[in-house]
Parts: structure tokens; C-alpha cells; sequence
């Protein structure tokens, strides 16, 4: 895009204040620091948020360009330029609106319950190389992510794709209002975001709202509720089932029908040959441990320049101000003059902070001189992973940044730390939404501590720590002094609670700036000493209430007796009074949860009216926020919530994490042969073992032995055979068509059937056990699409 200020406030029916400057990018997440020059900040107010408090730190950062819904000439610099306008979600979407309408190219909109963002990245993986794109990144698909999508296309691009997603009714008349797509793909229709909608019906019409003034919709029969409803379109329709898919090797029915899809949408448009047809599509990025103390951040499917500042502003947030290093091949489809192209790079990478670029191809190194930090340049992968040396990678964090052709998958499996064929897989965009849905039942920018104790809850620390403090979430609480040193040490800076804090850590808790649950009297006595001895003053404490509980904490009786000692202590300061709720998740005990909220508010406010400065009081769990209004006060704690689990009635929360393994052996048994220990089962037919390498030692509980559970093998049930052994167990995947050793088992993930919670019923446990048992040798992978 490219539009002077005076040219978006027209569009915008927005007025001009200040300097009358070019725009060419658009940025709205006020935690980013990765934009290219001409870059203008869309100031907004949600319900939770309001990012006009951050334009001074924006200006700070460089830019120069704003658009803003409250204006005042006496606070904000005179050398800018400011778009005032009524509402900036509005606004932005008339600016994407008009930039649509100026695009000649052919624009293909993508929708459906599943597999949108698995049929864009497909097919603009299988179009010719000489057709340039404008993708979407990932699922930028909301309200704002369409169209800031839409304002990424430069303009001389043959095809636009276009992810469009909804959740409620009413969004999609505003989304086909801006996209006017030519072609629409209906991918699937199911229960996703079901809980705004009457019915499967109301939800579909809802979503063919955007093929209204499409030339053709192209959708797939096995869905018999979306073939029916396109019937009554007047544009061109095309059943995907028709496609000859035979001679690709192809797992379950839903990669069968995204690839019909694909092929259709390709065909469609006009190209019968499609290249690098695959159905391994990797999407997302993933974090993950490196050889020499590294973290390798790989996202090395595609580079086109949306996604390359997405993935730099993920290097700054993973880096915690460490040494970084940026690997990028050739960008290969982007709309833009090679110079003006790389020039724009060489500003992303700039403003990203990258200590080292390592560029790869001759077309960026052909503009090496634009970059400005230390730089090595190698014409092709083979010299660069015939170059590096693991002290150039010695601690750094490195993002992995390459087109298809340069094949950085290589680079990535060279560098990444070889471990255990079993993974537990950690969607960081499910727990930022989790974060974002709680934060629905609160007032905007209440105060938020995540709990990450317990390697959070199993997920991981410092990724998960890094994630919250990107969220802009204020606390983080551990269990013991030794988890919030360890997050310390790997460069986490936010306040860190330690709740079941002993006297034998607080010399270490103070100097690691960690804040202790202060539940005792004699806990009190102790740390105050350990913060004299350090001769520190005004540090902060937690003070933790018993409201019925009964684990830990002051009761009403010890109060003016505590009140008394904290008043008359100035080594220390009450950060926080909290308390816990014992069964706020259980409906027939609410009597008794809201006695406990009554309880906390009597003690707390004893406390807080007895103290000469403010402290924060807080009471929620997880399922307070949702079900107690009255809990909330100044801050609420996310615990299981936050991570999908705890709350199988709720669909809208999302399960994080899924843990994967694969196949190593398969062996044809015949009926009456027994399997593992003890020949405990006895196959009742011919059938085919396959063996994994998970066992209880990685936490998958013996309790499940003897088909109890079911892991997934290209989408369809396999139920454990035999006794569950300490490093692998056996499945049954005679039902399984075109099964081979190497391929993909899921053994829970947030599929129906499959689930944490399903798992947890059959072994008549909770979630929280399930997941803190997965074993540290199991591999954690972190993605973000």
C-alpha cells in the first residue's frame, strides 16, 4: 500500500492534523517494534485495551504516522501526522475497502469451520512460481486481521488469497464488503464457534454471505448441508468431490477433500499443472530447543514480506533482549521492485534489532549493502550449513526465515537439539486466545497473573512465560524459589509470585527480585529477616488468606495482629492480599464460593484500609472469572483455564497442547499371539502392531493399557494393545489403510475422542495430572500460525 495521510483521512471521512506523510504499512499491536519505514500506528479502544496510552512510546520507536480516535494538540508531537476518526476498526476497514476495490487482480476468498488456512498455504504453494501472490498471513482472518490482510497487497499481484473467518452473526456482511471476492472456497462447515449461532444452518448461511457477489464458489458434497445451501446462489458452482485425487498418497477424508479443494480452486483459476502438490503443508511457526544453548525459531516454508515482520517481531519476543540471528533466503512472489523490496527488508530487519543476518540467495545478497548489522552472505543452503559453526550459534536465538526452494528444513533439523521421537506440541495462538477470552468477563486492562508453575502446568517455562509477558499479562506465579530462578535466568524481567515460598530459599528468592507468598507469621519473621540482612526496604510480599480452604494462609482472627507487624515493618511491602476458591467450578457448591468472596472482601478490605499505600486484591481462579462477577476485584489468576482444560462443558476455550509420537515398527500378528508383558492381551484376530516409542516413563499412564485408550493414526482410532512398558507401547492399526512405519500418531490433541479431558475421565483423574506427569525428556515444540 502506499497512501499519504490527507488520502486516508479522506477515505476515512477522518480529519488531518500535523504532517502530511506517506504510509506504506500499517501497524496495531502497540507490543511490536518490527515495521518498515513509512509505517503508521492505528491507535484503538477495545473492551480490555486501549492502546492510545502507547503513541508516545511508538513515536519514541520512530514513527511518525498515526491514526488515533482522540486527538489533543498540546500532548502529541507537532512532527507527526495524526488521522483522527470516529472508530479505527471502522476506519481501517473503509481504507481496506477502497484498496480492495483499486486491485485488479483476481481475489479468492477462503471460509469454512477447518482447513482455511490448510488450503490457502497449499495452493499458493502449487501455483506456478511466474504467478505473484498476496497471502493472507496465516489466519489473519478476523475483523481486523482481513483487513489488514488487504492492505498488504501491493497491487500488481495476479491473485489475492484471502482467509475469512467469523464467530458470531453480523461479521461476515462487513467481511465480504471489504474483500469483494471473485472466487469463494467453503471449506467445511461443523461446531466451531457454534455458541453464537442457533444452529449449523444459521451458522452456514451466515458464512455464504460472502460468495453473495462472487462468479463462482467452489465447495465439497461431502458436506451435504453446504451443497444444499449453495444451491440457491446465483454465481458458477463447483462441486470439489468431482476431482480425481488417486494418485496422491493421502491420509484421512479431510486431507482427501482440502486437496479436491485445492486442485479445484487451481483449476478455477485457470492453471491445469500444479507444482509442489503435497499434502505436508507446514504452517506454523515453531519454537524449539538448538544444539549449544540455542533456541531455533523455524518458520522456513515461505518469505513473503507480510510474514517476514511477523516472524522478526517473534525473534525480538523470544530473544529477551539476547543475541539474535536472522537467516533469509530470496523472497521469491512479493509486488514489489527487487531494490524497493530488500530496502524494506533491511528496514524490517533494522527495526527488529538482529544482531546478525545471514542472507542466502543471489537476490539478497545482491543488496547487502542495505543492512546494517553484521552480515555473512552465502549463495545456496549447501554453503551456508557448510559455513556455520556452532560458535556462531553459541547461545543466540535464531529465526529461520527461507522460500520453498531453499529447503531451510535442512538447516533446521542441522541446528535443532536431537531428542525424543515423542513431542508434546504447545499452540501458543490457542493460549493467546484463551488469554483473550477471559478477558471478555473483566474491565479493560485488569490485572492478569499466569500461572506457570509446574513447567506451566507441563507446557513448557520460559516459552510460556514469554508468551504471557507479550500478552501484556502483569504476574507470573511459580510454585518453588527454583522455577522463578530458572525463568530469571533465561531472561524473563516481569514480576515473578513464588507461592509456596520456605525460608530456606529467601536469601535466593531477593536476589533473584522474586516475591514471596507470604501464609505465616513465622514465614513473615523469616523473610523480613532475609530482607534486613540484604539491607533492602519496601520489598514486596504476597499475603495469602485462608477463606476456607484450609491449605495455607492467615485467618480472620490473626488479622490486627498481622496488620500490626506489616505496618511497623519498612523492610517490606504488601504487593498483594489473595486468597483461594476451593470449588468456584462446581455449580452445587456455589453458596459456599460466594461465602468465600464474601469472606476474602471482608478481610482484604480490613487489610488494605489499615495500610498508608494502595495493594491489589485478588480472589479469582479461572473459573471465578467466568461464573463469580463479585470475585474479580484488581486482579484474577488463569491457571488450567489458560491452557484449554478444566472446562470441558466450555467449547469456546482451546486446548494448547497435542502429544505426538510415531510409528517405528510394524509387524503382522496372527490371532492367538499375545502381546507385551505378561501376554496380558491375546489378538482375537490377524493384525498388524504397531509399536511407539511413548511409554510411562513420558508419562502416558499403564492405567491405559489393554485399549482403555485409543491413539490416532491418520485420523482414525487405534486402541493400545498390551501392557503400556516404561519407554514404548503397542497399538492396533489393522484398520488403518496404507499404514508404514514413520507415519504421525497423536495420542491426545483437542480432536474430539481424543482429548486431554476424554483421557482423563477414563483414568477418573483431572487434566492438571495428565499434564504435569508428561516427562522433561519429552520434546516441546511451540507454534503460532
Amino acid at each position: 500500500m502506499k497512501y499519504y495521510l490527507s488520502e486516508i483521512a479522506a477515505i476515512c471521512q477522518g480529519t488531518l492534523h500535523g504532517e502530511d506523510l506517506e504510509v506504506r504499512d500499517v501497524v496495531t499491536d502497540s507490543r511490536s517494534a518490527v515495521f518498515s519505514d513509512g509505517a503508521m500506528f492505528v491507535a484503538m479502544c477495545g473492551v480490555n485495551h486501549d492502546s492510545h496510552a502507547y503513541l508516545m512510546d511508538m513515536y519514541r520507536m520512530g514513527l511518525r504516522a498515526f491514526m488515533v480516535e482522540r486527538y489533543d494538540a498540546e500532548t502529541m508531537p507537532a512532527d507527526a501526522g495524526y488521522v483522527e476518526v470516529g472508530r479505527s476498526i471502522d476506519a481501517l476497514q473503509s481504507l481496506a475497502e477502497a484498496h480492495r476495490a483499486r486491485f485488479g487482480g483476481t481475489v479468492v476468498a477462503i471460509a469454512g469451520s477447518n482447513g482455511k488456512t490448510v488450503v490457502k498455504e497449499w495452493i499458493a504453494r502449487s501455483l506456478p512460481e511466474s504467478v505473484k501472490l498476496a497471502v493472507s498471513p496465516m489466519s489473519y482472518n478476523s475483523q481486523l486481521g482481513v483487513a489488514l490482510s488487504l492492505l498488504m497487497i501491493e497491487g500488481d499481484e495476479d491473485i489475492a488469497l484471502i482467509e475469512a473467518g467469523i464467530s458470531q452473526r453480523g461479521e461476515m456482511a462487513r467481511l465480504e464488503k471489504m474483500i469483494r471476492p471473485d472466487v469463494v472456497v467453503m471449506t467445511t462447515i461443523g461446531d466451531a464457534h457454534q455458541s453464537n449461532f442457533n444452529s449449523i444452518e444459521e451458522k452456514l448461511a451466515e458464512k455464504l454471505i460472502l460468495a453473495q457477489n462472487a462468479r463462482c464458489i467452489i465447495y465439497h458434497s461431502d458436506y451435504p448441508q453446504i451443497a444444499q445451501a449453495v444451491e440457491s446462489l446465483s454465481c458458477d458452482k463447483v462441486d470439489a468431490a468431482e476431482e480425481n485425487i488417486t494418485s496422491m498418497t493421502l491420509y484421512n477424508d479431510a486431507l482427501r477433500e482440502d486437496a479436491q479443494l485445492v486442485m479445484a480452486l487451481g483449476h478455477s483459476l485457470g492453471y491445469k499443472d500444479l507444482h509442489h502438490w503435497s499434502a505436508n503443508v507446514a504452517m506454523r511457526l515453531e519454537v524449539k530447543e538448538g544444539i549449544e544453548g540455542s533456541t531455533i525459531i523455524n518458520d522456513s516454508y515461505n518469505t513473503d514480506i507480510n510474514s517476514l515482520a511477523l516472524a522478526l517481531d517473534t525473534l525480538r519476543s523470544v530473544s529477551l533482549g539476547g543475541k539474535t540471528i536472522a537467516v533469509i533466503s530470496d523472497i521469491l512472489q512479493s509486488g514489489m521492485a527487487e531494490e524497493q523490496l530488500y530496502e524494506r527488508v533491511a528496514s524490517l530487519v533494522e527495526h527488529a534489532g538482529v544482531d546478525h543476518l545471514i542472507a542466502v540467495g543471489q537476490k539478497i545478497t545482491r543488496y547487502a549493502d542495505r543492512f546494517k548489522c553484521r552480515k555473512s552472505l552465502y549463495r545456496d543452503t549447501q554453503e551456508l550449513m557448510l559455513s556455520v559453526l556452532n560458535e556462531d550459534i553459541c547461545g543466540r536465538t535464531i529465526l529461520l526465515k527461507g522460500n520453498r526452494e531453499s529447503h531451510f528444513e535442512r538447516v533446521c533439523h542441522m541446528l535443532e537439539l536431537k531428542s525424543h521421537t515423542t513431542v508434546l506440541e504447545v499452540n501458543l495462538d490457542a493460549m493467546t486466545h484463551n488469554v483473550g477470552y477471559f478477558r471478555k468477563f473483566l474491565p479493560m486492562n485488569h490485572r492478569l497473573v499466569a500461572m506457570v508453575k509446574a513447567h506451566s502446568y507441563g507446557a513448557g517455562d520460559i516459552e510460556v512465560a514469554q508468551h504471557m509477558q507479550r500478552l501484556g499479562v502483569n504476574y507470573l506465579a511459580v510454585a518453588f524459589a527454583d522455577e522463578g530462578i530458572t525463568l530469571r535466568e533465561k531472561g524473563v524481567k516481569m514480576p515473578i509470585v513464588v507461592l509456596n515460598a520456605d525460608s530456606g530459599s529467601f536469601d535466593k528468592m531477593i536476589s533473584y527480585s522474586l516475591e514471596p507468598e507470604i501464609y505465616s507469621f513465622h514465614s513473615l519473621r523469616d523473610f523480613v529477616g532475609s530482607v534486613e540482612r540484604y539491607g533492602v526496604y519496601g520489598y514486596p510480599i504476597h499475603l495469602k488468606l485462608d477463606t476456607g480452604m484450609h491449605r495455607l494462609g492467615f485467618v480472620e482472627e490473626e488479622l490486627s495482629e498481622l496488620i500490626a507487624e506489616v505496618k511497623a515493618c519498612r523492610a517490606i511491602k504488601v504487593a498483594s492480599v489473595f486468597a483461594h476458591l476451593s470449588c468456584a467450578d462446581d455449580p452445587a457448591q456455589d453458596d459456599f464460593t460466594r461465602s468465600q468472596i464474601a469472606l476474602f472482601d471482608r478481610m482484604s478490605s480490613r487489610i488494605s484500609e489499615a495500610l498508608p499505600y494502595n495493594i491489589i486484591r485478588h480472589t479469582a481462579n479461572s473459573a471465578a472469572i467466568e461464573r463469580f462477577p463479585e470475585a474479580k476485584f484488581d486482579m484474577c489468576r488463569l491457571g488450567l483455564g489458560l491452557y484449554g482444560y478444566g472446562y470441558s462443558h466450555n467449547d469456546e476455550l482451546q486446548p494448547v497442547a497435542t502429544l505426538k509420537s510415531r510409528i517405528v515398527q510394524i509387524r503382522s500378528r496372527k490371532a492367538g499371539e499375545a502381546i507385551g508383558y505378561g501376554r496380558s492381551e491375546v489378538l482375537k484376530r490377524d493384525s498388524l502392531i504397531a509399536t511407539i516409542p511413548v511409554g510411562y516413563a513420558d508419562g502416558l499412564d499403564r492405567h491405559l493399557s489393554g485399549g482403555v485408550w485409543s491413539m490416532l493414526v491418520a485420523g482414525h482410532k487405534s486402541p493400545i494393545v498390551g501392557r503400556i512398558c516404561m519407554d514404548s507401547c503397542m497399538i492396533d492399526v489393522t484398520d488403518v489403510e496404507g499404514v508404514k512405519e514413520g507415519d504421525q500418531v497423536v495420542i491426545f490433541s483437542p480432536a474430539k475422542g481424543n482429548t486431554l479431558e476424554d483421557m482423563a475421565q477414563k483414568l477418573g483423574t483431572i487434566s492438571y495430572e495428565i499434564m504435569t506427569s508428561i516427562s522433561a525428556r519429552v520434546k516441546r515444540i511451540y507454534v503460532r500460525e
